[in-house]
Protein backbone atom coordinates (compact mmCIF):
# COMPACT_ATOMS: atom_id res chain seq x y z
CA UNK A 1 0.00 0.00 0.00
CA UNK A 2 1.34 3.50 -1.17
CA UNK A 3 1.62 6.16 2.08
CA UNK A 4 0.48 9.69 1.07
CA UNK A 5 1.39 12.57 2.77
CA UNK A 6 -1.16 15.78 3.58
CA UNK A 7 0.58 19.07 3.39
CA UNK A 8 -0.96 21.65 5.70
CA UNK A 9 -0.87 25.33 4.82
CA UNK A 10 1.73 27.40 7.50
CA UNK A 11 -0.51 29.80 7.51
CA UNK A 12 -2.69 27.70 9.48
CA UNK A 13 0.13 27.68 12.29
CA UNK A 14 0.78 30.37 14.51
CA UNK A 15 4.45 30.49 13.75
CA UNK A 16 3.86 31.35 10.48
CA UNK A 17 1.57 34.23 11.50
CA UNK A 18 3.96 35.80 13.45
CA UNK A 19 6.48 36.01 10.72
CA UNK A 20 3.75 37.30 8.23
CA UNK A 21 3.01 39.71 11.03
CA UNK A 22 6.42 40.96 11.39
CA UNK A 23 7.06 41.42 7.26
CA UNK A 24 3.79 43.38 6.42
CA UNK A 25 4.83 47.22 6.05
CA UNK A 26 2.11 48.93 7.62
CA UNK A 27 -0.37 51.00 6.04
CA UNK A 28 -0.60 54.74 6.56
CA UNK A 29 -3.38 57.04 5.83
CA UNK A 30 -2.66 59.62 2.58
CA UNK A 31 -1.67 63.47 4.30
CA UNK A 32 -4.57 65.69 3.83
CA UNK A 33 -3.90 68.87 1.20
CA UNK A 34 -2.68 72.18 2.88
CA UNK A 35 -5.39 74.54 3.16
CA UNK A 36 -5.48 77.77 0.81
CA UNK A 37 -5.03 80.95 3.12
CA UNK A 38 -8.22 82.91 3.75
CA UNK A 39 -8.29 85.76 1.33
CA UNK A 40 -7.44 88.80 3.45
CA UNK A 41 -10.26 91.31 4.45
CA UNK A 42 -12.22 93.63 2.44
CA UNK A 43 -11.34 96.55 4.68
CA UNK A 44 -7.54 95.55 4.52
CA UNK A 45 -7.26 95.08 0.76
CA UNK A 46 -8.83 99.28 0.65
CA UNK A 47 -6.59 100.80 3.05
CA UNK A 48 -3.82 98.90 0.86
CA UNK A 49 -5.46 100.23 -2.66
CA UNK A 50 -5.66 103.75 -1.03
CA UNK A 51 -2.04 104.11 0.93
CA UNK A 52 0.00 102.87 -2.26
CA UNK A 53 -1.28 106.18 -4.22
CA UNK A 54 -0.65 108.50 -1.41
CA UNK A 55 2.53 107.16 -0.46
CA UNK A 56 3.61 107.99 -4.38
CA UNK A 57 2.17 111.59 -4.11
CA UNK A 58 3.71 112.29 -0.86
CA UNK A 59 7.32 111.30 -2.11
CA UNK A 60 6.52 113.14 -5.53
CA UNK A 61 5.46 115.75 -3.33
CA UNK A 62 8.66 115.98 -1.11
CA UNK A 63 11.07 115.13 -4.54
CA UNK A 64 9.42 118.54 -6.30
CA UNK A 65 9.57 120.43 -3.01
CA UNK A 66 12.92 119.52 -2.82
CA UNK A 67 13.77 119.81 -5.97
CA UNK A 68 13.32 123.57 -6.75
CA UNK A 69 16.73 124.35 -5.44
CA UNK A 70 18.75 124.04 -8.15
CA UNK A 71 18.51 125.20 -11.55
CA UNK A 72 20.36 123.01 -14.60
CA UNK A 73 21.20 123.27 -17.99
CA UNK A 74 23.91 121.69 -20.18
CA UNK A 75 23.65 124.61 -22.81
CA UNK A 76 26.72 125.41 -21.73
CA UNK A 77 30.35 125.75 -22.99
CA UNK A 78 33.87 126.96 -21.18
CA UNK A 79 36.10 129.34 -22.82
CA UNK A 80 39.53 130.60 -22.17
CA UNK A 81 40.79 134.24 -23.34
CA UNK A 82 42.60 134.00 -25.82
CA UNK A 83 45.20 136.66 -27.20
CA UNK A 84 46.09 137.69 -30.39
CA UNK A 85 49.89 138.03 -31.18
CA UNK A 86 51.33 140.21 -33.83
CA UNK A 87 54.30 142.18 -33.99
CA UNK A 88 54.59 146.10 -32.71
CA UNK A 89 57.68 146.42 -35.70
CA UNK A 90 57.05 145.40 -39.21
CA UNK A 91 59.97 143.32 -40.65
CA UNK A 92 61.06 139.64 -41.79
CA UNK A 93 61.18 137.12 -39.39
CA UNK A 94 64.41 136.14 -37.93
CA UNK A 95 63.52 132.89 -35.73
CA UNK A 96 59.99 131.17 -34.75
CA UNK A 97 61.03 129.74 -30.97
CA UNK A 98 57.31 128.00 -30.74
CA UNK A 99 55.39 125.34 -31.98
CA UNK A 100 51.50 124.81 -32.68
CA UNK A 101 49.34 123.63 -29.14
CA UNK A 102 53.43 124.66 -26.95
CA UNK A 103 52.80 125.47 -23.30
CA UNK A 104 54.57 128.62 -22.65
CA UNK A 105 54.87 130.88 -19.89
CA UNK A 106 54.86 134.84 -19.11
CA UNK A 107 57.94 136.67 -20.36
CA UNK A 108 58.94 133.57 -23.35
CA UNK A 109 60.48 134.61 -26.22
CA UNK A 110 58.12 133.48 -29.47
CA UNK A 111 59.78 134.80 -32.28
CA UNK A 112 61.94 137.88 -33.43
CA UNK A 113 61.78 140.47 -36.22
CA UNK A 114 65.33 140.78 -38.19
CA UNK A 115 67.23 143.20 -35.76
CA UNK A 116 69.66 145.01 -38.03
CA UNK A 117 66.99 148.02 -39.46
CA UNK A 118 66.20 148.50 -36.04
CA UNK A 119 70.02 148.66 -34.65
CA UNK A 120 70.78 151.21 -37.46
CA UNK A 121 68.10 153.10 -36.48
CA UNK A 122 68.79 153.31 -32.85
CA UNK A 123 72.41 154.47 -33.90
CA UNK A 124 71.68 156.95 -36.68
CA UNK A 125 68.89 158.54 -33.48
CA UNK A 126 71.95 158.71 -31.02
CA UNK A 127 73.78 161.03 -33.52
CA UNK A 128 71.23 163.01 -33.91
CA UNK A 129 70.64 163.56 -30.60
CA UNK A 130 74.35 164.70 -30.44
CA UNK A 131 74.00 166.83 -33.05
CA UNK A 132 70.71 168.54 -31.54
CA UNK A 133 72.74 169.18 -28.59
CA UNK A 134 75.63 170.96 -31.10
CA UNK A 135 73.39 172.94 -32.84
CA UNK A 136 71.43 174.68 -29.52
CA UNK A 137 75.03 175.36 -27.99
CA UNK A 138 75.81 177.02 -31.52
CA UNK A 139 72.25 178.86 -30.89
CA UNK A 140 73.69 179.62 -27.26
CA UNK A 141 76.53 181.08 -29.07
CA UNK A 142 74.85 183.16 -31.82
CA UNK A 143 72.24 184.95 -28.92
CA UNK A 144 75.11 185.90 -27.53
CA UNK A 145 77.54 187.32 -30.25
CA UNK A 146 73.82 189.14 -31.58
CA UNK A 147 73.83 190.80 -27.71
CA UNK A 148 77.31 191.56 -28.54
CA UNK A 149 76.75 193.37 -31.59
CA UNK A 150 73.89 195.05 -30.14
CA UNK A 151 75.80 196.81 -28.02
CA UNK A 152 77.89 198.16 -30.93
CA UNK A 153 75.40 198.96 -32.89
CA UNK A 154 73.53 201.20 -30.33
CA UNK A 155 77.06 202.62 -29.13
CA UNK A 156 77.48 203.74 -33.05
CA UNK A 157 74.26 205.07 -33.17
CA UNK A 158 74.71 207.03 -29.97
CA UNK A 159 77.65 208.79 -31.60
CA UNK A 160 76.35 209.32 -34.91
CA UNK A 161 73.24 211.16 -33.23
CA UNK A 162 75.89 213.47 -31.07
CA UNK A 163 77.89 213.87 -34.24
CA UNK A 164 74.66 215.19 -35.92
CA UNK A 165 73.67 217.01 -33.11
CA UNK A 166 77.50 218.76 -33.14
CA UNK A 167 77.37 219.32 -37.18
CA UNK A 168 74.06 220.97 -36.74
CA UNK A 169 75.13 223.28 -33.64
CA UNK A 170 78.43 224.11 -36.04
CA UNK A 171 76.57 225.26 -38.83
CA UNK A 172 73.56 227.62 -36.74
CA UNK A 173 77.08 229.04 -35.65
CA UNK A 174 78.13 229.33 -39.65
CA UNK A 175 81.17 226.78 -38.98
CA UNK A 176 80.30 223.63 -40.53
CA UNK A 177 79.14 223.51 -44.27
CA UNK A 178 75.92 222.32 -45.27
CA UNK A 179 77.94 219.33 -46.74
CA UNK A 180 79.13 217.92 -43.40
CA UNK A 181 75.43 218.17 -41.84
CA UNK A 182 74.18 215.75 -44.81
CA UNK A 183 76.38 213.32 -44.09
CA UNK A 184 76.16 213.66 -40.12
CA UNK A 185 72.21 212.89 -40.73
CA UNK A 186 72.92 210.11 -43.06
CA UNK A 187 75.43 208.47 -40.96
CA UNK A 188 72.95 208.59 -37.81
CA UNK A 189 70.21 206.73 -39.94
CA UNK A 190 72.56 204.79 -40.85
CA UNK A 191 73.69 203.70 -37.44
CA UNK A 192 70.50 203.82 -36.43
CA UNK A 193 68.68 200.86 -39.12
CA UNK A 194 72.25 198.81 -37.79
CA UNK A 195 70.91 199.12 -34.35
CA UNK A 196 67.54 198.12 -35.06
CA UNK A 197 68.96 194.86 -37.01
CA UNK A 198 70.75 194.08 -34.01
CA UNK A 199 67.54 193.98 -31.85
CA UNK A 200 65.64 191.40 -34.47
CA UNK A 201 69.08 189.41 -34.50
CA UNK A 202 68.73 189.09 -30.49
CA UNK A 203 65.34 188.44 -30.59
CA UNK A 204 65.47 185.48 -33.41
CA UNK A 205 68.70 184.26 -31.66
CA UNK A 206 66.46 184.30 -27.99
CA UNK A 207 63.61 182.44 -29.93
CA UNK A 208 65.76 180.08 -31.21
CA UNK A 209 67.02 179.40 -28.14
CA UNK A 210 63.31 178.37 -26.50
CA UNK A 211 63.42 182.17 -25.05
CA UNK A 212 65.22 181.19 -21.95
CA UNK A 213 69.03 181.95 -22.57
CA UNK A 214 69.80 179.78 -19.65
CA UNK A 215 67.80 176.99 -20.57
CA UNK A 216 70.10 173.59 -19.93
CA UNK A 217 70.89 172.25 -23.35
CA UNK A 218 68.87 168.64 -22.53
CA UNK A 219 65.85 170.63 -21.83
CA UNK A 220 65.69 172.83 -25.64
CA UNK A 221 62.88 171.11 -27.86
CA UNK A 222 65.38 170.12 -30.33
CA UNK A 223 67.39 168.00 -28.34
CA UNK A 224 64.22 166.87 -26.44
CA UNK A 225 62.73 165.78 -29.88
CA UNK A 226 66.01 164.02 -30.98
CA UNK A 227 66.07 162.30 -27.03
CA UNK A 228 62.32 160.93 -27.57
CA UNK A 229 63.36 159.82 -31.77
CA UNK A 230 66.46 157.52 -29.92
CA UNK A 231 63.81 156.22 -27.31
CA UNK A 232 61.60 155.28 -30.13
CA UNK A 233 64.22 153.24 -31.68
CA UNK A 234 65.23 151.29 -28.84
CA UNK A 235 62.53 150.69 -27.81
CA UNK A 236 61.51 149.25 -31.71
CA UNK A 237 64.79 147.46 -31.65
CA UNK A 238 63.29 145.83 -27.94
CA UNK A 239 60.08 145.36 -29.63
CA UNK A 240 61.62 143.15 -32.27
CA UNK A 241 62.07 140.19 -29.85
CA UNK A 242 58.64 139.21 -29.00
CA UNK A 243 57.62 137.65 -26.03
CA UNK A 244 54.54 135.86 -24.28
CA UNK A 245 51.90 138.22 -22.90
CA UNK A 246 50.81 135.50 -20.41
CA UNK A 247 50.69 132.16 -19.59
CA UNK A 248 49.00 129.75 -22.10
CA UNK A 249 49.26 127.25 -24.91
CA UNK A 250 50.30 128.47 -28.85
CA UNK A 251 47.29 128.22 -30.82
CA UNK A 252 47.40 128.38 -34.66
CA UNK A 253 51.02 128.75 -35.16
CA UNK A 254 51.71 125.93 -37.61
CA UNK A 255 52.01 128.17 -40.66
CA UNK A 256 54.03 130.65 -38.70
CA UNK A 257 57.71 130.53 -40.37
CA UNK A 258 61.15 132.42 -40.39
CA UNK A 259 61.30 134.54 -43.38
CA UNK A 260 58.11 135.81 -43.59
CA UNK A 261 57.47 139.47 -43.84
CA UNK A 262 54.87 141.18 -41.34
CA UNK A 263 53.32 144.51 -40.61
CA UNK A 264 53.13 145.81 -37.44
CA UNK A 265 49.90 144.83 -35.48
CA UNK A 266 49.09 141.87 -38.07
CA UNK A 267 47.19 139.05 -36.13
CA UNK A 268 49.87 135.82 -36.33
CA UNK A 269 48.46 133.74 -34.37
CA UNK A 270 47.10 132.75 -30.87
CA UNK A 271 48.13 132.66 -27.59
CA UNK A 272 44.94 130.38 -25.34
CA UNK A 273 45.28 131.86 -21.64
CA UNK A 274 45.62 128.74 -19.01
CA UNK A 275 44.55 131.57 -16.23
CA UNK A 276 41.46 133.32 -17.39
CA UNK A 277 38.66 130.39 -17.42
CA UNK A 278 35.28 130.90 -17.59
CA UNK A 279 31.79 129.13 -18.46
CA UNK A 280 29.03 130.61 -20.65
CA UNK A 281 25.71 128.73 -19.53
CA UNK A 282 22.77 129.50 -21.55
CA UNK A 283 19.99 128.96 -18.88
CA UNK A 284 16.20 130.16 -19.97
CA UNK A 285 14.56 133.06 -18.99
CA UNK A 286 11.85 131.15 -16.77
CA UNK A 287 15.46 129.77 -14.87
CA UNK A 288 17.16 133.25 -13.89
CA UNK A 289 14.68 133.99 -11.08
CA UNK A 290 16.67 132.30 -8.49
CA UNK A 291 20.14 132.80 -9.80
CA UNK A 292 22.04 135.74 -8.60
CA UNK A 293 25.32 137.01 -8.82
CA UNK A 294 27.92 135.35 -6.33
CA UNK A 295 25.66 131.92 -6.01
CA UNK A 296 27.74 128.78 -5.92
CA UNK A 297 27.54 125.98 -8.86
CA UNK A 298 29.03 123.26 -9.78
CA UNK A 299 30.52 122.26 -13.28
CA UNK A 300 30.75 118.86 -15.09
CA UNK A 301 32.22 118.63 -18.66
CA UNK A 302 31.70 115.81 -21.30
CA UNK A 303 35.19 115.61 -21.29
CA UNK A 304 35.74 114.48 -17.71
CA UNK A 305 32.98 112.52 -16.92
CA UNK A 306 32.23 112.16 -13.38
CA UNK A 307 34.54 115.02 -12.00
CA UNK A 308 32.91 117.74 -10.25
CA UNK A 309 34.06 121.37 -10.68
CA UNK A 310 33.21 124.52 -8.18
CA UNK A 311 32.35 127.56 -9.24
CA UNK A 312 30.33 130.57 -8.96
CA UNK A 313 27.89 132.89 -10.99
CA UNK A 314 30.47 136.22 -11.48
CA UNK A 315 28.44 137.77 -13.91
CA UNK A 316 24.07 137.64 -15.84
CA UNK A 317 24.02 138.67 -19.26
CA UNK A 318 22.44 142.00 -20.18
CA UNK A 319 20.06 140.32 -23.20
CA UNK A 320 19.46 137.30 -24.76
CA UNK A 321 21.56 135.94 -27.59
CA UNK A 322 19.52 137.09 -30.75
CA UNK A 323 19.20 140.50 -28.80
CA UNK A 324 22.79 141.96 -29.71
CA UNK A 325 23.48 139.39 -32.83
CA UNK A 326 23.71 141.69 -36.26
CA UNK A 327 20.01 141.08 -37.45
CA UNK A 328 17.96 140.83 -34.61
CA UNK A 329 14.90 138.93 -34.77
CA UNK A 330 11.76 141.10 -35.15
CA UNK A 331 8.84 139.27 -33.43
CA UNK A 332 6.27 142.48 -34.88
CA UNK A 333 4.25 139.80 -37.41
CA UNK A 334 0.72 138.41 -37.45
CA UNK A 335 1.99 134.55 -37.30
CA UNK A 336 4.16 135.55 -33.85
CA UNK A 337 4.95 132.00 -31.86
CA UNK A 338 6.09 132.75 -28.65
CA UNK A 339 9.61 131.24 -27.73
CA UNK A 340 11.48 130.40 -24.46
CA UNK A 341 14.54 133.01 -24.74
CA UNK A 342 18.47 131.92 -23.07
CA UNK A 343 20.62 134.27 -21.46
CA UNK A 344 24.32 133.44 -21.12
CA UNK A 345 25.25 133.03 -17.19
CA UNK A 346 28.86 133.71 -16.89
CA UNK A 347 30.25 131.33 -13.82
CA UNK A 348 34.13 131.81 -12.73
CA UNK A 349 35.81 129.10 -11.53
CA UNK A 350 37.03 128.38 -8.03
CA UNK A 351 40.45 126.85 -8.69
CA UNK A 352 41.21 127.60 -12.17
CA UNK A 353 43.88 125.13 -12.28
CA UNK A 354 40.88 122.26 -12.24
CA UNK A 355 39.99 122.62 -15.72
CA UNK A 356 43.75 121.57 -16.46
CA UNK A 357 43.63 119.14 -19.65
CA UNK A 358 40.61 120.90 -20.77
CA UNK A 359 40.22 122.96 -24.19
CA UNK A 360 38.54 125.73 -24.66
CA UNK A 361 34.80 125.62 -25.89
CA UNK A 362 34.26 122.01 -24.29
CA UNK A 363 30.22 121.16 -23.37
CA UNK A 364 29.68 121.49 -19.42
CA UNK A 365 26.96 120.94 -17.08
CA UNK A 366 26.01 122.84 -14.98
CA UNK A 367 23.70 123.46 -11.89
CA UNK A 368 23.28 126.27 -9.65
CA UNK A 369 22.82 126.01 -6.15
CA UNK A 370 19.60 129.14 -6.00
CA UNK A 371 19.07 128.67 -1.81
CA UNK A 372 15.65 128.80 -2.75
CA UNK A 373 13.22 126.07 -1.40
CA UNK A 374 9.75 124.71 -2.81
CA UNK A 375 6.61 125.81 -1.02
CA UNK A 376 3.00 124.53 -1.05
CA UNK A 377 2.07 128.21 -1.84
CA UNK A 378 4.05 127.52 -5.37
CA UNK A 379 2.08 124.37 -6.19
CA UNK A 380 -1.68 125.86 -4.81
CA UNK A 381 -1.00 129.39 -4.79
CA UNK A 382 -4.86 130.08 -5.70
CA UNK A 383 -5.76 128.23 -2.66
CA UNK A 384 -3.38 129.34 0.21
CA UNK A 385 -3.80 132.88 -0.49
Amino acid sequence: MTATSTNTPAANTPATNNAAAANVTPITPAAEPLAAPAPPPRKKRRALMIAGPVVVLLAAGGYWLMGGRYEETENAYLHQARISVASSVPGRIDKVLVKDNQTVSTGDVLFQVDPVPFRLAQAQAAAAVSAARISVEQLKLAYGTAQANLVLAEDEAAYQTLERQRQESLGAKGVATDSNLIDARHDERTALDKRDLAKQAVASALAAIGGDPNIPTDNHPTVRAAVIAREQAAYNLANAVVKAPADGVIYQASSFKPGQMVAAGQSLFALVQTDDIWVDANFKETQLAGITVGAPAELTFDAHPGRTIEAVVAAIGAGTGSEFSLLPAQNATGNWVKVTQRVPVTLKLVNPDDAAGLASGVSASVSVDTGRHRSLSDLLPGFLK
